[in-house]
């Protein structure tokens, strides 16, 4: 038994970054060098961006933004959208669906209770909150229209457990190595921070501002902190920022620039204080050959693996000493261990482990029909 024709269904919006989208976009890339004919369905119907992907993309609905978990995420809550993401597998003659986070609303809604293919859905999240615990019932009955069910960590297992009581298989967030020392390295004269991600309260970048600004106040050796990404807090960092020229925002990035940045700054910061499931940017750094300082929270301590400085979460003082051990430390054997570990979260490998997956899917589907 063979899957040919994957669908990749993302209910955030591929406009907005974001660690699920990355995740959409890079298994699509390598399901297709592997023979998958590949469709991937996302909202936002307003987007006409071209993305970095030889699949189909096939965009539906109004975007919104919809506080959850922490964060606004890029939905769509429009019943015709998620009708004619229905009728686009359809359309496709699926062998396999790919949910990525399936109790997001609502894009992929219509689609899973049909139950029309082999469905297998990823469970990115990780913390509670009200939109679980309200749609508990309805959750659970979506569930039951899951063949096989994958959980990005053990915190997101976790969640989905405590949620509604679904067990799932535990892989992780992949990425593509070679992409991120595609370009040399590049030196910079002094330490360049580098923060990139939502700007958003729980991301913690407020920290990284008050450590750097408390470091130079006290006559250290200069920081440049560079912070990319765009989000409803940035103009309260900027104010917290005060107009230090050594606090540099660029805003949002395209994945290209950030994998430029990584390959030339010396330390990436991780600073959110709750709320990730997996820290994939961490791993994203190590393979870039960067030094990572991060919050000391399960995501991405679980990521980590030891192979980066842990700091109190939203602790200033906390992260500013954690900073200066680290770009005092011994740089060489550090980075290299770092992308040793790094190796091991290979999209290769993950994509792997989901065409055993997919296969396990279609064989479920079909006992049951």
């Amino acid at each position: 038994m063979s899957t040919r024709r994957t669908v990749l269904v993302s209910p955030y919006a591929l406009s907005v970054f974001g660690g699920v989208q990355e995740q959409v976009l890079a298994m699509s890339r390598v399901l297709t060098t592997r023979g998958h004919d590949v469709l991937i369905v996302a909202p936002d119907v307003h987007d006409e961006a071209v993305y970095d992907t030889p699949a189909k993309v096939v965009r539906l609905g109004p975007r919104w933004s919809i506080p959850a978990n922490g964060s606004n995420a890029p939905l769509t809550l429009s019943p015709i959208a998620a009708s004619r993401a229905r009728a686009a597998i359809d359309a496709f003659r699926a062998d396999v669906v790919h949910f990525h986070e399936p109790f997001a609303p609502l894009l992929g809604w219509s689609a899973l209770w049909a139950h029309r293919y082999p469905a297998v859905a990823t469970f990115h999240r990780s913390g509670d909150g009200p939109a679980l615990t309200y749609s508990r019932l309805l959750l659970e009955r979506l569930a039951t229209r899951i063949d096989v069910a994958v959980s990005v960590s053990e915190a997101a297992a976790s969640t989905i457990r405590g949620a509604i009581g679904l067990e799932s298989d535990i892989l992780f967030n992949g990425f593509e190595l070679d992409r991120f020392v595609a370009t040399p390295r590049q030196t910079t004269s002094g330490t360049v921070l580098f923060y990139v991600g939502r700007l958003e309260d729980r991301k913690g970048v407020a920290s990284a501002i008050a450590a750097t600004r408390a470091h130079h106040a006290k006559g250290g050796k200069p920081w440049r902190l560079v912070i990319a990404g765009e989000g409803p807090d940035r103009a309260r960092l900027e104010t917290l920022a005060h107009g230090d020229p050594s606090i540099e925002f660029l805003g949002r990035v395209s994945d290209e620039e950030k994998r430029l940045w990584l390959r030339k700054v010396d330390v990436l910061l991780a600073t959110s204080t709750h709320g990730e499931s997996f820290g994939l940017v961490l791993l994203e750094a190590m393979a870039s050959e960067t030094l990572v300082v991060a919050s000391d929270i399960p995501g991405y301590r679980e990521a980590a693996g030891g192979h980066a400085t842990l700091f109190v979460p939203g602790d200033a003082a906390a992260l500013e000493s954690a900073i200066e051990e680290t770009v005092s430390s011994s740089r060489d054997a550090r980075i290299a261990e770092a992308r040793a570990y790094a190796q091991q979260w290979s999209m290769s490998s993950l994509v792997d482990a989901y065409e055993q997956r997919y296969e396990e899917a279609q064989l479920l589907f079909r006992a049951t029909q």
